[in-house]
């Protein structure tokens, strides 16, 4: 990106990613590049683009210039600080320029069907002939080998296939029982974010080796790589692990409890904030008893103790026992819906929402929870419209002239 007098250089403002995703696990991977200075282009469709830009409502405006509504909110969510350009890939002039735009950037990211791209001479293995020092990202839903790598597949079935769900909801026996999914896209992106921390491996061994390399990302690894610790409790015990509803497997008491008017988190992970909660609470001889006096026990005493501590809860509201639990230094906290978040002075002082402006007018996006002390992240481009920057780019980086853009246009290229 052109670099702003005056202002910081973002950590990666000397590379250039050719985003070839869609939907979200790619297309966050590479906003989280962008925020820190990428130059990312985003290749899309002619005339239809990137699939969630209809993933809607709510939509944002209006493109009158096509006479249509705006783009999704759920678009806007992953493609902050890009350019957007348009190719037919499925055409050989389309993929020529595909592979010329290859040879000027550092990272590929893409999230095609395994052999899609290699069909179209614009796989790891034809790339890296034009340019050696490509590292390149592929995102699919079970990996580049295996059984089911044929297999097309989206968040919600891996949330399933991964385990989480398993182990996520109300316990059988109680009302509503049930497995449950998380309510956002966890799977796409915590894979968004392994992808970015391996290009970020790549980028540092490529200053070794000289060399870039090709990343296997595969969505069911990193869903099962966020069971952690409850894949090692049945790793070492042997026992599968069950539903808790909100409660901790290894921690008690850790979960979410009725009060007056409310309900409240209360996150007391260790023996010394036992002896702290129950001294605030007025039991102090809790901390005593050998039945809760550390965590193992209190663990064995689930139930017992857990009813002792919800009997209690009910007798102040949320906000009275977080003033005093907090007072004593025990972990808890409120259940905030989407505008208390954002309404939170700690939110609003880390200035997690951020105003930027779109073509279609004023937009709210969420903020980077990176923070660097002297290379800050950037918000200088709001999401793109589709093709918008198609001349520009390809004037920029591959020199075309006016004219060799003409003809693109009228065979469809771009």
């Amino acid at each position: 990106m052109t670099e702003i007098p005056g202002k910081p250089t973002p950590p990666l403002s000397h590379l250039r990613v050719l985003d070839l995703s869609r939907v979200l696990a790619g297309p966050f991977a590479t906003q989280n590049l962008a925020d820190m200075g990428a130059e990312v282009i985003k290749v899309e469709r002619p005339g239809h683009g990137d699939d969630t830009r209809g993933w809607g409502p709510p939509f944002v405006g209006r493109d009158m210039a096509r006479q249509q509504r705006g783009d999704s909110a759920y678009f806007l969510s992953a493609n902050r600080n890009k350019e957007s350009i348009t190719c037919d890939m499925a055409k050989p002039e389309g993929q020529a320029l595909i592979r010329r735009l290859a040879e000027k950037c550092d990272i590929l990211v893409e999230n095609y069907k395994v052999g899609t791209l290699e069909r179209y001479g614009l796989d790891y293995a034809s790339l890296r002939e034009v340019n050696p020092r490509l590292i390149y990202c592929s995102i699919t839903g079970f990996g580049q080998t295996g059984p089911y790598a044929p297999r097309p597949g989206y968040d919600f079935v891996f949330q399933g296939m991964g385990g989480l769900m398993s182990i996520t909801g109300v316990p059988d026996g109680q009302d509503g029982a049930g497995p449950m999914k998380v309510g956002v896209a966890v799977a796409d992106l915590m894979t968004a974010m392994y992808a970015t921390s391996a290009i970020m491996g790549a980028i540092e061994q490529r200053h070794v080796s000289g060399k870039g390399q090709h990343i296997d990302i595969a969505l069911l690894d990193c869903l099962i790589a966020l069971t952690s610790f409850q894949a090692l409790n049945y790793f070492v015990s042997g026992e599968v692990p069950q539903r808790l509803g909100n409660g901790h497997p290894n921690i008690v008491p850790y979960q979410v409890f009725a009060c007056k008017g409310g309900h409240i988190i209360l996150a007391v992970a260790n023996d010394s904030q036992f002896r702290s909660f129950s001294r605030a609470i007025g039991k102090p001889e809790w901390a005593d008893d050998e039945r809760f006096k550390v965590g193992s026990s209190r663990g064995a005493n689930r139930e017992l103790l857990c009813g002792m501590v919800g009997e209690l809860m009910l007798e102040r509201t949320m906000h009275e026992w977080i003033e005093l639990l907090e007072a004593n230094h025990v972990p808890c906290g409120p259940i905030n819906s989407i505008d208390q978040v954002f309404n939170d002075p700690q939110v609003q002082h880390r200035g997690m929402r951020v105003p930027m402006q779109h073509p279609s007018g004023p937009i709210s996006l969420l903020a980077s929870p990176m923070r660097f002390s002297d290379t800050p992240v950037r918000y200088d481009l709001p999401p793109p419209l589709l093709g918008q920057h198609t001349a520009e780019v390809l004037q920029r980086v591959l020199g075309l002239s006016e004219a060799e853009l003409q003809a693109l246009h009228e065979q469809h290229i771009v």
